[in-house]
């Protein structure tokens, strides 16, 4: 890292430095959000409510594909920010290359996978005999992209890691914007349903992989990607992978999430009911982009200054981006309780989907203020290192919490008790970082009083 930016990082004011690294990233997360948002109203409206549940259904193999390239991405940028933190720039570089091949290998077998056994995969995500067409069509061009998509995915947070968020976000405005345009020509064009849905977002992966690429190979990044250093090492891939465990478990577990939910949706609904919570997913994906965004700008500042023994710094960050992001959190919240007919009606005119999508807004929405302090207290855990803390994090909302409610509240209350799953894992799981917060700060205090910052 060069020394105007080591210098940035280590002592310009944090709440600027805060939103100098994280507004950028909150402008890719919410265009990458309009676009998730743009293919479900043209799915909806071009081609139907069941093509919707069918990509609904395949959404947990989507988010297993995802889960790598969070992984590998989450755990190698923390790596990065700390090594560079310590000035220690061939050791950034060599978790870098590692980095790069273990996805590699990884989304390799990941694919063959998948093509192996998407009909097996589907019909374990829930897939009926109304939305197994539609699914099995989007999963089986999806997995072209898997290799690119996590690779875009991953080096988005390597870019960041070195301090320059404003190319990481020009990679995600460009794959956006061309999958948008895309979908608008494939399925209201060439009236080629979700298979158009399906290229148009394999074209755009392909091309914001090609745009990072071209970013180190034209040498304007701090860290070189060399040959080198495309060996794994024991110590470097067990740090990557301890670290990012948390992001990948939080993958894992909301695609196990969705298969149980998808299956009790229909088991005490209908198959509109899915592509109901395929709805309310896609909005609330659109209205928290920007705390992820807030999450990844917070991600590299906590790492660097955590490795250069700042603690005070990464406690005063962790403040600001808390703050913001329950104001996010309250104001989604607030838009969802207004107008949850117009938010139902963007994605279809079909009355019954609307009427049932209005429904279950109402329903789930109530855990919705104290996300934003849920999502940077785990990723502060990330920042420093604390893979297990992390990790609890994640496992205590879905794992532990959300998916036996779902299992056991429809027993007594039927279809109501998966919706109201969601807000009562939120406050419960809120409640589990604070403590987990509160117990990190009493150590930063710790190190204050010994003089180690």
């Amino acid at each position: 890292m060069d020394e105007k930016r080591r210098e940035m990082m280590s002592n310009e004011p944090i709440n600027k430095l805060l939103l100098k690294f994280s507004i950028p990233a909150i402008i890719g997360m919410l265009v990458n959000a309009f676009y998730n948002i743009a293919d479900g109203i043209f799915i909806g409206h071009g081609v139907g409510p069941l093509a919707l549940g069918g990509t609904t259904i395949a959404m947990p193999i989507m988010m297993v594909m995802m889960a790598i390239a969070f992984t590998v991405g989450t755990g190698a940028a923390s790596a990065i920010s700390r090594r560079m933190g310590e000035k220690n720039i061939k050791g950034a570089e060599k978790v870098l290359g590692e980095a790069i091949l273990l996805n590699l290998i990884i989304n390799t077998i990941i694919t063959v996978i998948v093509f192996l056994f998407v009909d097996q995969l589907l019909i374990l995500c829930g897939a009926t005999e109304a939305t197994m067409p539609y699914a099995k069509e989007y999963t089986k061009i999806i997995a072209y992209g898997i290799i690119l998509n996590s690779f875009a995915m991953s080096t988005n947070n390597y870019v960041r890691a070195e301090g320059n968020a404003k190319v990481a976000m020009i990679s995600m405005i460009v794959g956006a914007g061309i999958n948008i345009l895309l979908d608008a020509i494939f399925i209201l064009g060439l009236k080629m349903g979700v298979k158009g849905a399906a290229l148009a977002t394999v074209i755009a992966q392909i091309c914001s992989a090609i745009w990072l690429l071209y970013y180190y190979i034209k040498g304007e990044s701090l860290l070189k990607i060399r040959i080198s250093n495309f060996h794994l090492t024991k110590e470097n891939v067990k740090e990557i992978i301890s670290v990012g465990m948390a992001a990948f478990f939080r993958q894992i577990a909301g695609s196990i999430l969705m298969i149980i939910v998808n299956k009790s949706l229909v088991k005490y609904g209908t198959d509109y009911h899915v592509v109901v919570l395929g709805i309310i997913n896609r909005f609330f994906m659109f209205m928290f982009m920007p705390l992820f965004g807030l999450a990844q700008g917070f991600q590299p500042i906590a790492g660097f200054n955590y490795g250069a023994r700042k603690f005070d710094r990464v406690e005063e960050c962790f403040k600001y981006a808390a703050l913001y992001a329950s104001i996010q959190s309250v104001f989604a919240f607030l838009i969802m309780l207004i107008f949850p007919k117009v938010i139902i009606s963007i994605f279809t005119k079909d009355p019954k989907t609307i009427e049932l999508g209005v429904q279950g807004l109402r329903m789930i929405i109530w855990g919705l203020p104290f996300i934003g302090f849920q999502i940077i207290g785990s990723t502060l855990f990330q920042s420093i290192g604390k893979g297990l803390e992390s990790l609890i994090l994640t496992m205590s909302r879905q794992i532990i919490i959300l998916i036996p409610l779902v299992l056991i509240l429809p027993l007594f209350i039927g279809i109501k008790g998966i919706f109201y799953s969601y807000p009562i894992s939120d406050i419960v799981a809120t409640v589990v970082t604070f403590i987990l917060v509160m117990k990190e700060k009493t150590v930063f205090n710790e190190n204050k009083i010994q003089g180690e910052f």
